[in-house]
């Protein structure tokens, strides 16, 4: 929904872009990478406003540090 501003089940255009958070305790939006909300990374969602499919995005410049917290553990 983010590339294609349309959604991938409906169809629909009505997309909301909602802004990932930091709030204290960790609290919002956000994957933790270290000990405090300052080092969280933000997770942007899209909804659908026709059919409620969401999706969440992480910006590229994030993906290092969380690869860093979380090593490269892919899915095989």
């Amino acid at each position: 929904m983010k590339n294609t501003k349309q959604c991938p089940k409906c169809r629909g255009r009505k997309i909301i872009r909602i802004e990932g958070d930091v709030r204290a305790y960790g609290a919002g939006n956000n994957i933790m990478t270290g000990m405090t909300i300052f080092s969280a990374v933000k997770v942007q969602r899209y909804l659908c406003c026709e059919c409620g499919y969401s999706e969440e995005w992480i910006d590229p410049q994030d993906i290092p540090a969380i690869k860093e917290k979380y090593g490269e553990n892919y899915l095989k």
